[in-house]
């Protein structure tokens, strides 16, 4: 095939649309399948399903869907795998998308696992992360080989299975396989990504005592709010408890008084001899926490207004909304960094345990290009001390950045451009932590469009039909460019 031709969009643009219909129908197969992480399945002796029995599910089923189409697909031990259309090099460029999901949650209009279409969107949890990019770079590649193109290089789909989580098995996908030369992972934004900021998970841990200043106060039994690290908690519920006559009416006036004050949504009901207080917000993906309000941080703000017995459980709430509370870049705690190539400090409070024993919190913060590790522990830990608290370090990524003139960053936005007519647009150093830390030579690229609204990991997540196909198509011609012996 003549580049050219390709490059005006004479073939696979035609395939593409002849695909459209299987697209939808094969995007919504994946989205039916709930991947949430779960506990590992031991189907025999020699085989475990390590990340649950929904995410094996939904990995074969790409896999089918993959070898339908012609292409080879291996999978490695149930940790991960890949789809391959093999080229005539020894090159292989690789796509590099993920297949699990983070908890749907509560609150949503729609099935979140029933790929729901109506109105020109088809909805459900993994539409836009990281499904619905996968399969549109699968059919991207099903146009370009129905079209008669035979790339030079090999292009490889691999995909994650714990990509929300731990990237445990990605790490166990490249000690059996080998490494690709280079190329993207549908997992962010366009027109593309040229820099991600370092990554880290950590909790702030403290044990209590369990001394007590009066038998017949209020006691704080339990608190429990989010599913996960990368998203901003929409739930929080805690358990208090009093001997005291009309403590419960109290804290229900003082409930009332503070949803009039703030507008924020706060309940109270009766549990046998405990009282139940929850707390709403709107859920968002960690990397954006202004796009949600965290609703741990709503009712740490309320139980600051009450008094409990436990003078450590008073001054643990005091730590929190002192220097987290409704804060998002740390500033509060005094790591605040910035720099030019990439911004601000993004900090996100993405879980949160308390029970009479101990506090836990899960903190998950995005840190620019030039900061390090080191500096912001260093600077937390005066705050630590003070407060008699601890750090549980988890997860982390170093930052990621590639020049402008990078040539795949060159490429990829020319062909979003080209697709788009989008010319105001930049390369971007985002928040998000994506599969492009797994190895070099990979970068991020969309699929999330300039101006539209966001619904990764939130309620009634859900992907424009339009984008889909457009999307797709921007995919394809990188795909045919990026393995075109580039």
């Amino acid at each position: 095939m003549e580049c050219g031709r390709m490059n005006g969009g004479l073939q696979y643009e035609a395939y593409l649309e002849k695909n459209e219909q299987a697209l939808i129908e094969g995007l919504q197969k994946l989205i039916r399948i709930n991947s949430e992480q779960a506990e590992p399945v031991r189907v025999s002796e020699e085989e475990i399903y390590p990340f649950g029995q929904g995410v094996q599910d939904c990995f074969q089923a790409c896999m089918d869907l993959a070898k339908e189409m012609g292409f080879e697909c291996t999978n490695v031990d149930n940790y991960g795998g890949h789809i391959d259309w093999p080229g005539r090099s020894g090159k292989v460029m690789a796509i590099i998308g993920h297949l699990d999901v983070v908890p749907a949650g509560s609150g949503w209009d729609f099935d979140p696992y029933g790929g729901e279409v109506k109105d020109g969107y088809i909805y459900g949890r993994g539409t836009t992360d990281d499904k619905g990019p996968v399969v549109s770079c699968l059919y991207a590649m099903k146009s370009l080989k129905d079209a008669g193109y035979q790339p030079e290089n090999t292009i490889r789909i691999i995909l994650g299975l714990d990509e929300e989580t731990e990237w445990k098995g990605m790490d166990y996908y490249f000690e059996k396989m080998p490494r690709p030369d280079y190329g993207f992972t549908p997992d962010a934004d366009f027109p593309v990504i040229n820099g991600e900021k370092g990554m880290m998970v950590f909790e702030i841990a403290r044990k209590f005592s369990g001394k007590q200043t009066g038998a017949k106060g209020l006691t704080l039994r339990s608190l429990s709010g989010g599913t996960a690290p990368n998203s901003v908690p929409d739930r929080c519920r805690a358990v208090v408890r009093s001997e005291a006559a009309g403590a419960y009416e109290a804290i229900r006036q003082q409930a009332a008084a503070y949803r009039e004050e703030t507008g924020y949504q706060l309940s109270c009901k009766g549990m046998g001899k405990s009282m139940e207080i929850t707390s709403a917000g709107i859920a968002s993906h960690g990397a954006k926490p202004e796009g949600g309000l965290n609703a741990v941080s709503i009712m740490m703000d309320f139980l600051g207004r009450l008094n409990f017995v436990s003078e450590e459980t008073n001054d643990f709430i005091r730590f929190y909304n002192q220097y987290i509370g409704f804060c998002l870049d740390g500033a509060a705690l005094g790591i605040d960094f910035e720099d030019d190539k990439s911004g601000k400090m993004v900090f996100n409070l993405g879980m949160a345990e308390i029970s009479q024993e101990a506090a836990r919190l899960t903190v998950n913060i995005r840190y620019p290009v030039t900061c390090t590790e080191e500096r912001i522990f260093e600077t937390l830990d005066p705050v630590m001390t003070k407060y008699d608290l601890g750090i549980v370090k988890g997860k982390k990524h170093d930052p990621l950045y590639l020049d402008l003139d990078n040539p795949m960053v060159k490429t990829m936005l020319e062909v979003y451009q080209k697709h788009t007519g989008d010319l105001e647009s930049r390369p971007l150093v985002i928040g998000g932590g994506t599969y492009a830390r797994s190895t070099p030579g990979i970068v991020a690229y969309g699929a999330q469009f300039p101006g539209d609204e966001e619904r990764m990991h939130m309620k009634n997540e859900r992907l424009s039909l339009d984008r889909l196909r457009q999307m797709t198509a921007i995919y394809a011609e990188a795909i045919y460019r990026l393995s075109s012996g580039f």
